[in-house]
């Protein structure tokens, strides 16, 4: 090894595999699952890490600006947007995070909220626990088989669920700015060019939608009034990605006008505390579907990302440089010397 095994704090729940396989590096490792944006300066300092690891704990501006001394920010998962990782590149400091260890979970729940939409077993639960029998009522279900489903965003998670919803005897189409003809073959999916007014006139003939983009510029939003207005009456909208690329208040209209039927995982002001009194108007939809971003929640998916996450760390200390680097575009300074500072 060409590097000493940093300290390492965990600020969130994290696998005891993943705890053991940093501790066999030689790192120091320390876990908080309760340490928010606030404190996170605080423990970095008093336990002298140069290796921070989240999921969904927000790392903001002044966690960079107050800790000179780190060295990586590791996302335990795929989506690394609360990180600023602007701030992290200015400071030196590499942003990295674990692509497709957790795929397969999100595309199970995603798929898992295809078949309760049709299905209404949420609703069907809730009459039940309520002392009803209503069998006339839920007898309706259209089924999957033969239905078009539209996947938005074909990365690994994408994939999964292609192969889910075409076990279930789905036909699947896709819009993805990086699919190739020639891979849309090979999947056994129809390519939909990527343009606005390509996905537009798709969302009229599919009966399903599942998003799977990850949150950038381009896709904050992309889920709006017009794109909701383009959906056919009836169909079902997915949502396992993130909250910001839905105009809630377009996607609740819709449901009430047009009997659009929702299964929703993200939101756009969801809580960052681990358990809090929240609400929000989608729950105020008749038979939505909801979920608490709970999609890598998998025994599977946290093994998988805590092995990665050693992985990672382990390359830090071989080589200087971590794996799967996020912010490197924007990585002008070095550690503990933010850049203009040089």
């Amino acid at each position: 090894m060409t590097d000493q095994a940093p300290n390492v704090l965990i600020a969130d729940k994290f696998e005891e595999a993943g705890v053991a396989g940093l501790s066999e590096l030689g790192c120091r490792v320390y876990v908080d699952p309760d340490l928010g944006p606030d404190t996170l300066p605080a423990a970095i300092k008093a336990t002298e890490a140069s290796v921070l690891v989240v999921r969904s704990t927000k790392v903001p501006a002044s966690v960079f600006e107050a800790c000179l001394d780190l060295r990586c920010v590791i996302r335990a998962g795929a989506g690394y947007d609360n990180i600023d990782t602007a701030a992290a590149g200015k400071a030196g400091v590499p942003v990295c995070n674990t692509p497709g260890m957790n795929a397969v979970a999100v595309a199970e729940l995603a798929m898992g909220h295809l078949i309760t939409l049709d299905r209404r077993i949420g609703e069907q639960t809730i009459a039940l626990r309520g002392g009803q029998w209503n069998k006339g009522e839920f007898a309706k279900a259209r089924g999957l088989k033969g239905r078009t489903l539209l996947i938005l965003g074909l990365g690994a998670i994408g994939v999964e669920m292609t192969k889910r919803a075409q076990a279930f005897g789905m036909n699947v189409w896709a819009q993805s700015r990086s699919l190739r003809e020639d891979t849309a073959r090979a999947l056994g999916i129809r390519l939909i060019p990527y343009t606005r007014e390509a996905l537009y006139e798709a969302l009229g003939q599919v009966d399903a939608v599942s998003v799977h983009v990850a949150s950038t510029p381009d896709t904050k939003g992309l889920c709006d009034a017009r794109f909701f207005a383009a959906m056919k009456p009836g169909s079902f909208f997915i949502n396992t990605s993130r909250g910001d690329i839905v105009d809630e208040a377009a996607m609740v209209a819709a449901a009430k006008e047009k009997d659009i039927r929702v299964g929703v995982d993200v939101y756009q002001d969801q809580p960052t505390a681990k358990a809090v009194g929240w609400t929000t108007k989608i729950a105020e939809i008749p038979g939505a579907a909801l979920t608490h971003h709970c999609g890598a929640s998998t025994d599977q998916a946290q093994a998988a990302v805590a092995e990665e996450v050693v992985r990672v760390v382990r390359t830090l200390i071989e080589t200087g440089t971590p794996l799967h680097i996020v912010n490197g575009a924007s990585l002008t300074g070095t550690p503990g010397q933010p850049a203009g500072s040089r």
